[in-house]
């Protein structure tokens, strides 16, 4: 029997996306959420999330992502007016996409919204921090954080 090798996590999903954050863990060592107890995909040990809850508060959660230089995905079509998740993220050279608009309501949607948009979002990993993303079914746009 072949041992797993430690996966190298590199996307971490928000508390509310956990439902979709659930079903792309189950298929990718590199996923990681809120609470998540590890597992291993394909070969890959995924350890425990170090964020053992999703109450876990952004000020919290955010530095402790930032500095593992994963990216974060989350749900939020008003992410410009949220004032404290975006110092947060600026604050701590965080990268982070928010699935956008009445698209991203539901599991099956936000899906959606992901698989249309994966290979930009994966692109993602290399850009230089702070940065937010936009991602809908039809694009991915940076969002002002000023």
């Amino acid at each position: 029997m072949t041992r797993a090798k430690p996966a190298s996590v590199r996307f971490y999903f928000d508390a509310d996306v956990l439902g979709l954050a659930r079903v792309i863990a189950s298929l990718r060592s590199d996923v990681t959420y809120p609470g998540d107890p590890g597992a291993t995909i394909h070969r890959r040990a995924r350890a425990a999330c170090p964020i053992a809850t999703p109450a876990t508060p952004d000020s919290e959660w955010i530095p402790a992502v930032a500095r593992r230089g994963w990216l974060i995905i989350t749900r939020d079509s008003h992410i410009q007016e949220r004032r404290a998740e975006v110092a947060a993220v600026k604050d701590n050279e965080a990268r982070l996409v928010a699935l956008s608009g009445r698209d991203a309501k539901g599991v099956w949607a936000q899906l959606e919204i992901l698989m249309s948009q994966w290979r930009r979002i994966e692109a993602l990993l290399h850009a230089p921090a702070p940065r937010i993303w936009a991602a809908s079914r039809s694009g991915l746009r940076p969002v002002d954080l000023d």
